[in-house]
Order: structure tokens, then sequence, then C-alpha cells
């Protein structure tokens, strides 16, 4: 393996890195973390489009919506499948299937709610800074289709 080659492995490897930690912080209800994860600065306006919600722009109003969900989500973990990282310069593209599981409060005195799946796709753009690779763009579109094992079924009457 060339020396080239090698260094682009690495970069995506720090990528696919970044990208895990943005979604464990999200998880653990680290905002601090979560903050870490993001371009710091003004220099590049930051946007997140989460699902159903309007675009957001700005650091500050982007952290703020995940400080809001933070808040009012008791359990989320994520499953990422379909992970891809392309790169050209110091702009990164990850796209990736989020498979959801997210508890709201109990009724009843139980500890958690009811668990709730859900899929979501997302694009997330990061950019190579001195600190490592940070957040730029992230945007989630709920998947509403049906699978392809629909599509396969004998609908004829």
């Amino acid at each position: 393996m060339n020396e080239e080659h090698a260094r682009a492995a690495a970069d995506i490897a720090e990528v696919e890195a970044a990208n895990t930690a943005f979604y464990e912080a999200l998880e653990r209800g680290d905002l601090d973390a979560l903050t870490d994860s993001w371009l710091p600065g003004e220099e590049l306006t930051v946007s997140c489009v989460h699902p159903g919600w309007p675009v957001l722009t700005g650091r500050r109003d982007v952290l703020r919506s995940y400080a809001l969900i933070m808040a009012n989500t008791d359990y989320i973990q994520f499953f990422l499948t379909d992970v891809n990282v392309t790169m050209t310069g110091e702009t990164a593209l990850v796209t990736c299937t989020e498979n959801i599981l997210s508890g709201g409060p109990a009724e009843d005195g139980d500890a958690l709610g009811p668990l709730v799946g859900r899929l979501v796709v997302a694009t997330n753009v990061f950019r190579h800074t001195a600190d490592g690779w940070k957040l730029w763009s992230h945007h989630g579109s709920p998947v509403l289709a049906d699978s392809d094992e629909d599509d396969d079924e004998d609908t004829t009457p």
C-alpha cells in the first residue's frame, strides 16, 4: 500500500470514529461531548435538519436543538447501518441509516416508557480542523417507504 493510499484509509477511519463519537455522545446525553463534535466558531455556519423539523442554522440553534432532544428523551440508542464515507480534500461525507430505539417517560411509575423503533437516513458532513474531524452539517430524513420485501409479495387477486 503506498503512502497516499494509507493516509486516505487513516482519514476515513478518523471520520468514521468522529461519526461514531457524535452518536455515542447523543446516546449518553453528553451535551459537552456532542458540542465538541461540531465545528467551532462561526467561520463556517453549521446546519442541522432533524426529521420533521425545519432547517436549523448556526451553532447556537443547532446545539440548543440537541439539548432539547436530550432533555426530553429518557433513552435513545443508534444502530448505524449502510455507513459510507467519501472524501475530498478537507471535507468528508458520511451517509448511513440510523436504526433508532428510543423511549420516553413511563406511565404508572415504571422506569421507562414503551420503546419505539424507527429508521432515519442521515447525511453527515465533516470538515477537518486542527482538532480533528468536526460536523459541519447533519441531515436526517425518516424512512417512510416500505421495505423491498413488500415488493416481492404477490398482490394479484
